[in-house]
């Protein structure tokens, strides 16, 4: 295994997703609360830390290609499955979220076979950063009418992002699915 630092991060954010669901889970308080935050928060920051460092110092591998998109769905995965438990947001907003990531993870197996590399779009990006935003709201959950529309703003403004950068993703690589070696 080719394990220079931006590997070490994705491995340490693989590591680092049962104690986050852990403390989530465990839901006693504020302190636990603030523990989830921060190793998801944490988390997340080794997603960007990772994919930077290996594109600034030319150490992309063939490992962190499957491992660092395979981290990303494991964080974000685990984080909604959890706050579905905790009732803070809807199993069919989840299941939306999961359902895009299996058909993009679908296209990019088709085009690798391909010899087809599908670089991220801004909309992807987007999306993403939407849905930590929304999770970190989530985790921590504060009381008031406030928070309870900027929850939901978050969750919808995440899932129209998720279903535009599905179909952005769709239509720019749709030739994927009709090139054969």
């Amino acid at each position: 295994m080719e394990m220079n630092l931006p590997n070490k991060l994705t491995i340490l954010r693989v590591i680092m997703i049962p104690f986050f669901v852990v403390c989530l889970l465990l839901d006693k308080g504020m302190s636990t609360q603030i523990a989830a935050l921060i190793l998801f928060a944490a988390a997340s920051f080794t997603d960007y830390l990772d994919g930077h460092i290996a594109r600034k110092n030319n150490l992309v591998t063939n490992v962190g290609k499957f491992m660092d998109p395979l981290a990303d769905k494991l964080l974000v995965c685990s984080a909604l499955i959890c706050l579905i438990q905790l009732e803070r947001i809807p199993a069919w907003v989840v299941i939306i979220i999961i359902a895009r990531e299996f058909i993009i993870s679908g296209f990019r197996l088709i085009a690798s076979d391909n010899g087809v590399v599908i670089a991220a779009s801004y909309w992807g990006k987007s999306k993403t950063v939407s849905q930590m935003f929304m999770i970190m709201l989530l985790i921590i959950h504060p009381s008031g009418d406030v928070f309870f529309w900027l929850e939901q703003i978050m969750i919808y403004l995440a899932l129209i992002l998720t279903v535009i950068s599905l179909v952005d993703y769709i239509v720019k690589n749709k030739q994927v699915l009709y090139e054969q070696k």
